[in-house]
C-alpha cells in the first residue's frame, strides 16, 4: 500500500503501518477495561497490581516495581491507594522493619477474581473473532515483539 505524493516520492499508506493498527486496537481494548473497571472503583495500575500480589502471595514494593517495570515512586502511590481501599496490608519484617512486605487482605483476595473476569471479558469481546489458535499466535508474537525490543514495563493506562 503506497500513496504518490510527486513524480518520484512515495511514503506508505497510514493503514499499511502495523503500529497503526496496534495502537488502534490496544486503545479500544485498554479504554474498555478501564471504563469496566471503574464499577469496582479501580483503576487498571491498581489491577495490575493487585493481579501481580494475588500470584505471589507477598512481595516488597522494590520486587513489584522490578517486576512490573514501575518506578519504586509509582508501585508507591498504587500501594497507598489500595492500603486505603482496605485491599493490601503492610506489615514490617520480623529482622528489619524498614522493609514492608504487601500482602492482599481478604477482601482484596475476593476483589481480585471479580476484576479477572472483566478482564476475561474484555478479552472476550475484543477477540471473540479470532479462534482459539489465532489467539495464541497473536498472543505469542506480541510477547515475542515485547522481547525483542526489551519491553518490560507492564501497561498501566
Amino acid at each position: 500500500m503506497e500513496t504518490r505524493i510527486e513524480a518520484n516520492q512515495r511514503i506508505s499508506a497510514l493503514e499499511a503501518h502495523l503500529g497503526f493498527w496496534m495502537r488502534r486496537v490496544s486503545n479500544n481494548v485498554s479504554d474498555s477495561f478501564v471504563r469496566s473497571l471503574k464499577d469496582q472503583q479501580a483503576s487498571a495500575a491498581e489491577w495490575v497490581l493487585l493481579r501481580k500480589l494475588y500470584e505471589r502471595g507477598e512481595a516488597i514494593p522494590k520486587e513489584m516495581a522490578e517486576s512490573l517495570g514501575m518506578t519504586r515512586g509509582a508501585i508507591s502511590k498504587i500501594v497507598d491507594k489500595l492500603e486505603a481501599k482496605g485491599w493490601i496490608s503492610i506489615k514490617g519484617t520480623p529482622s528489619d522493619r524498614r522493609i514492608q512486605v504487601l500482602s492482599l487482605t481478604r477482601s482484596g483476595r475476593q476483589v481480585v477474581p471479580v476484576m479477572a473476569r472483566i478482564a476475561d471479558q474484555n478479552d472476550e469481546r475484543f477477540f471473540r473473532c479470532l479462534t482459539t489458535n489465532e489467539r495464541d499466535v497473536l498472543r505469542k508474537l506480541l510477547a515475542k515483539l515485547a522481547k525483542c525490543n526489551q519491553i518490560r514495563n507492564v501497561p498501566v493506562e
